[in-house]
């Protein structure tokens, strides 16, 4: 990277401020981060159905083992993020609740949100030599509706988005220079890092390894056997786990959900996500969307605007990340238009569309900076307005979302539990009340008063947003015509689930079972 001139214009000096030590600066966006996560924590977001199903996984290997979920071996995913609960229900204690253990799994992606903000920090800075950018960059993470709906759950992607960016800030200074001291060594040091992310989730080799090997490729011009021994260094720690599970004799029992896991990438078995039969279209959660994640689309747009430059005149450093952005927006392309499509890929391409914004900021305010005043008044006028927007509109999202709670599937496992003897039978319309509620009563979908009858099923659960939307096996009539026969017992309206109500239903006469086939949980 070109020495930064002892004599930059007024303009562009302010971008290389060092008077706050950037530890402190580091330190204090990750603060800034937890604190903004920790508000209205319990009350918001609601729980997602997915956030159980980790945390039971989590809670698996925490005396150690391979991870499982009811009594069966979990090859869907790798086990890092797995093990990473473990060890910390180690360093806390286990919770036998399902709601209080959400919420432990909760405060540790919100220490992880924290490290991943501080490590923004430094690779801004290491790239750009600008603060300030840093921070822009830091703040924008804090408060991004949809990184914030994504590190406010026990999902995978913001430990595996933690061990990406630090891979790449070891290998940022391999950029610099081809006779860096230990230059193999911090390739392999990266490469392993980037090797957890992989093993924390098998598509961050997507953005990983994709990347380094189009560098050796195409920008590396020199001492390409650096990104190279880093993308094999990143397949080691996954091979390794696939070893261990081998000589455990359950190879086969991987190798059949990694194959099936290929399937669902591809698009060849649609069982999840927005291209799944019976899903909405993406096209309308976008629009639904549009008053929370406005500020969110619009970093979403400029990040295609802003990689050219980096790919076309950026220095190695800049394409190497140019190049973590391109191969996360291909394979968020090629998930729209054929393969699985879930909500929290975004996060994927999102945080690289942050670091590309930013690293195309830098570079056009010094660009046009003492060449002409007109066009550089403009681009830093652009620059600013375009960020203030964007953290105007995340920080209205945040107060709305903030001070309203959110927090319906936990009154109702608290409802039930007061309420509902344990081992009841309760018909539930959604997958997410099943992982909730299935620890203490038997959860079905009996709906016709045969099913009811054998089952002798007294009680029922609707979340009725997931039933609008369709994704509830049962239908709109089918719902209400059950409600109908009942009297209401619990009501909560929030954002996520819209209302979620609980039902006593007169159970029919045993006579009604007569002949009656299943239709049990």
């Amino acid at each position: 990277m070109a020495v930064v001139s002892k004599a930059l214009p007024v303009s562009m000096a302010w971008l290389r401020s060092r008077a706050v030590p950037l530890w402190l600066v580091a330190g204090l966006s990750a603060a800034l981060t937890g604190v903004v996560r920790l508000v209205g924590f319990g009350q918001t977001p609601d729980v997602f159905g997915d956030e159980v199903y980790y945390w039971h996984i989590g809670h698996s290997v925490e005396s150690g083992g391979f991870p499982r979920y009811k009594g069966g071996l979990f090859f869907l995913h790798p086990p890092g993020y797995f093990y990473l609960e473990g060890g910390w229900e180690k360093l806390f204690g286990a919770h036998a609740d399902v709601i209080s253990g959400v919420h432990q799994m909760r405060l540790l992606n919100a220490v992880l949100a924290m490290i991943t903000a501080a490590v923004l920090v430094f690779l801004i800075t290491r790239v750009t030599r600008s603060v300030p950018a840093a921070v822009a960059v830091s703040l924008v993470f804090a408060f991004d509706p949809f990184i914030l709906r994504l590190n406010d759950r026990v999902l995978i992607e913001t430990s595996m988005m933690l061990w990406v960016l630090l891979g790449y800030l070891v290998l940022l200074p391999l950029t610099e220079s081809d006779k860096r001291p230990r230059a193999r060594g911090r390739a392999v040091a990266g490469g392993l890092l980037f090797g957890l992310a992989i093993l924390t989730k098998d598509v961050a080799s997507l953005i990983t390894v994709l990347p380094l090997v189009a560098a050796a490729l195409f920008t590396w011009r020199s001492r390409r056997s650096l990104p190279l021994l880093a993308a094999a260094a990143a397949t080691v720690p996954y091979a390794v786990y696939v070893a261990v599970v081998a000589a455990a004799g359950h190879f086969d029992e991987l190798w059949a959900v990694k194959t099936h896991g290929i399937r669902r990438l591809l698009g060849q078995v649609q069982e999840t996500g927005f291209n799944a039969a019976g899903a909405p279209p993406l096209s309308q959660r976008v629009t639904e969307e549009l008053s929370n994640f406005g500020g969110t689309y619009v970093l979403l747009a400029l990040g295609p605007l802003a990689v050219i430059p980096l790919l076309r005149r950026g220095n190695r450093a800049q394409r190497l990340l140019g190049l973590w952005y391109l191969s996360a927006g291909i394979a968020l392309a090629y998930a729209v238009l054929k393969g699985t499509l879930e909500e929290q890929a975004l996060y994927m391409l999102l945080v690289p569309t942050i670091v590309v914004v930013a690293l195309a900021g830098v570079r056009l305010w010094e660009g046009r900076a003492g060449r002409r005043a007109l066009r550089a008044g403009i681009a830093r006028t652009t620059t600013v307005l375009v960020l203030a927007a964007a953290l105007a509109a995340s920080g209205v999202t945040y107060a709305q979302t903030r001070t309203t709670p959110d927090d319906g599937y936990p009154q109702l496992r608290q409802y039930m539990l007061d309420h509902v003897p344990e081992g009841s039978r309760v018909i539930s319309t959604s997958g997410s009340v099943d992982l909730v509620l299935e620890d203490r009563y038997r959860v079905g979908r009996w709906h016709t008063p045969q099913e009811r009858a054998t089952a002798r099923a007294a009680y029922l659960v609707a979340t009725w947003r997931l039933i609008d939307q369709g994704y509830s096996p049962f239908t709109q009539r089918q719902a209400r015509d059950l409600t109908r026969q009942g009297d209401l017992l619990f009501s909560f309206h929030g954002r996520t689930y819209g209302t979620v109500s609980v039902y006593r239903l007169p159970v029919p006469p045993v006579s009604h079972a007569a002949g009656a086939g299943g239709g049990g949980g």
